[in-house]
């Protein structure tokens, strides 16, 4: 594969805020046939503390650097060799970046060149990108799992409640992805008419991913709803993200957890985890503590973990040698992947095999400033994930992840 071009321009996400887009022009030893890719990468607002490095202006938002960097050093490099892999030319940007944490160049710009490029690779193969992905990581293709965030909460919505996703689960066994969608389209407009009923059509806001964004006076009345709603429909469940690390404060050294005004030590918050996969179908929890909480995980996975799904997100960041090391310490049975957390798709590859060698269940996931590349879509179908995590059903970007599994399975 000779890479001729490659062009970086500056998009809006989903917030409003500035991200990368690459367009890459290759051919694949016929001169005669060009091939293009184009990719945009999202932006994370919680983000775990041993995330790969976004690179930002000097003002903290803009990637005007990141660009130029892109149009400059990263192009030079990448349109100065041929790659016989997607490995190789990841390993070439690894290198060219020269930190452990893609902090030089960014990762925003490293994963937008990873996924073109994977997606010139799929081409030049003549393989759908699914396809391509399900070669490379030796996995047997399935539909996920759609988990559907449909209350925001969390940093995703000013901790209008406290924990940062309640979501809808939807699919498994011989469920199609259209008729996944359909359920949650229809009970996601269902879930407004209750909400609106409870808090007033001007109580209602919207949260960063798509979600309904309430204010209750109860952590359990959000699970109250949503667990009315979907009694007795079939292939339904509840799932949180916690984002526990948003909740922590330290006092004398050790983690204290704050959910709407109550303070709860480690074992008081194991407790209130218990108390809600005892009352509520709670199909999993993810970051029920805080990402430094190694006992917290160890704890509530040795409790709660031969029933409920355990995930690490901000304790694993996607990166193989962290899922490696919970896994022997048993610290969580499921992992979340978000490319832009480690930075190219090589990677994102190893963590899958990693995790899959564990036998950890792989929920592929977006972020909250999404774009609309589908590659998440793509990625979850391609290795047979547990599920996928899009967002709500209220914005197009994640809309087009939705639409995209739909296509697919088509």
């Amino acid at each position: 594969m000779h890479i001729i071009s490659c062009e970086a321009h500056e998009i809006k996400d989903t917030r409003g805020r500035p991200t990368v887009e690459v367009e890459l022009i290759a051919n694949d030893g016929d001169v005669s046939r060009e091939l293009r890719a184009t990719a945009s990468v999202p932006s994370g607002k919680s983000t775990g503390k041993h995330e790969a490095r976004e690179l930002r202006d000097k003002d903290g938002d803009g990637v005007l650097e990141a660009l130029t960097l892109l149009n400059g050093e990263i192009a030079q490099m990448i349109c100065s060799q041929e790659f016989l892999s997607l490995q190789e030319l990841d390993n070439a940007l690894i290198v060219l970046d020269g930190t452990p944490d893609k902090s030089r160049l960014g990762s925003n710009g490293i994963l937008a060149v990873s996924i073109a490029s994977a997606r010139l690779f799929a081409s030049a193969r003549n393989l759908s990108l699914w396809k391509y992905i399900a070669e490379e990581t030796d996995s047997t293709p399935r539909m996920p799992r759609l988990f559907a965030n449909v209350i925001n909460g969390g940093a995703h919505a000013d901790f209008r409640l406290p924990f940062q996703e309640y979501m809808v689960v939807c699919g498994g066994g011989e469920q199609t992805a259209e008729q996944s969608f359909a359920v949650l389209s229809a009970l996601y407009e269902e879930l407004r008419g209750v909400l609106v009923a409870e808090c007033g059509e001007g109580n209602l806001p919207m949260g960063d991913e798509g979600g309904y964004s309430p204010t209750f006076s109860t952590v359990e009345r959000p699970f109250e709803i949503l667990a009315k709603l979907i009694d007795g429909k079939p292939n339904l469940s509840l799932a949180i993200d916690a984002a526990a690390s948003e909740l922590a404060v330290k006092a004398k050294g050790v983690n204290i957890y704050k959910l709407l005004d109550k303070k709860y030590s480690r074992a008081e918050l194991l407790e209130l985890y218990e108390r809600l996969v005892k009352d509520f179908p709670l199909h999993s929890i993810e970051d029920p503590f805080a990402e430094d909480d190694l006992d917290g995980f160890r704890d509530i996975t040795a409790k709660l973990g031969m029933n409920t799904i355990i995930v690490g997100d901000d304790l694993t960041v996607t990166n193989p040698s962290r899922i490696v090391q919970s896994a022997e310490d048993k610290l969580a049975n499921a992992v979340i992947i978000k490319p832009n957390q480690i930075g190219t798709i090589g990677e994102v590859f190893d963590a899958v095999r990693v995790a899959r060698e564990h036998e950890w269940k792989i929920i592929v996931s977006h972020r909250s400033g999404e774009t609309d590349d589908t590659f998440i879509s793509d990625l979850a179908y391609g290795i047979g994930a547990h599920g996928i995590k899009a967002g709500g059903l209220a914005q197009k970007e994640r809309l087009a992840k939705y639409q995209h599994l739909l296509e697919i399975e088509k």
